[in-house]
This record gives C-alpha cells, sequence and structure tokens, in this order.
C-alpha cells in the first residue's frame, strides 16, 4: 500500500494553508471593490459630461433653453394655444 504523505508534509501544506488563505480571499475581495468603484467612475464621468454638455447650451443655446421651458414648466409663449392631451378611462 502506498502512503499519500507524511504527516510532517501535511502540516507544512496546513500551516501554508492558514498563512496565505487570508491574505488571498482579502485580495480577492479588493479586487471585486475596485472593479465596482471602477465601473462608478465610468458611470459618473460619462454622466458629468453629459450634464457639462446640457449645461453648455442652456448657457450658450437659446433654443434649447426655450425647449427645455416648454418640456419642464409649460411655458407659452403670447399668443399660443396650448392643447392638452387628455387620457380617457375606459
Amino acid at each position: 500500500m502506498a502512503k499519500i504523505g507524511t504527516p510532517k508534509l501535511w502540516i507544512a501544506i496546513g500551516v501554508l494553508a492558514v498563512i496565505f488563505l487570508p491574505p488571498f480571499v482579502k485580495y480577492q475581495e479588493l479586487r471585486y471593490k475596485n472593479a465596482k468603484l471602477e465601473e462608478r467612475i465610468n458611470y459618473l464621468q460619462r454622466d458629468n459630461a453629459r450634464l457639462a454638455d446640457e449645461q453648455r447650451k442652456l448657457e450658450t443655446d437659446i433654443n434649447y433653453v426655450e425647449k427645455r421651458a416648454r418640456e419642464k414648466v409649460g411655458v407659452v409663449r403670447k399668443g399660443e394655444i396650448v392643447l392638452k392631451e387628455v387620457a380617457v378611462k375606459k
């Protein structure tokens, strides 16, 4: 019958596992958190660019300002007639 290993070998493997496994698990957790934070940073950078573009339009494009005022606040020009769509309940 063949021996699988000596007790000293198994003890050495156990000690190495106890020493190196917790830092490795912590490393994997930190890599996961880092990936999630990088995703969040990318999302925020895209959103920031979108908001900067909208700010630029609001500061320089009078047609865009009028469009946004009509959409958000319901601003109408003098003499315009507002038509509202009413949903019919069935």
